[in-house]
């Protein structure tokens, strides 16, 4: 029998995102989101350089592993 009156689990806010969905899997998702805050704080990505760089790293990485294991 189904139960009605039982509240149903809230769903945590970065589930809802797939982007976050994605970087999570990555393993890139903390430097995601210092490119993000960098570039909300400069108002201008090219000030933010050093952080596009290692996320670039971080997703590079992640794109070798990813290719090496459909090998």
């Amino acid at each position: 029998m189904l139960d009605f009156w039982k509240k149903e689990e809230p769903k945590q806010e970065d589930d809802d995102d797939p982007v976050t969905k994605l970087m999570k899997q990555t393993g890139c998702l903390d430097l995601h989101h210092q490119v993000q805050y960098c570039i909300a704080e400069r108002k201008d990505w090219r000030l933010c350089q050093e952080e596009v760089k290692k996320f670039r790293s971080c997703m590079d990485a992640y794109n070798a592993r990813r290719k090496e294991s459909l090998k």
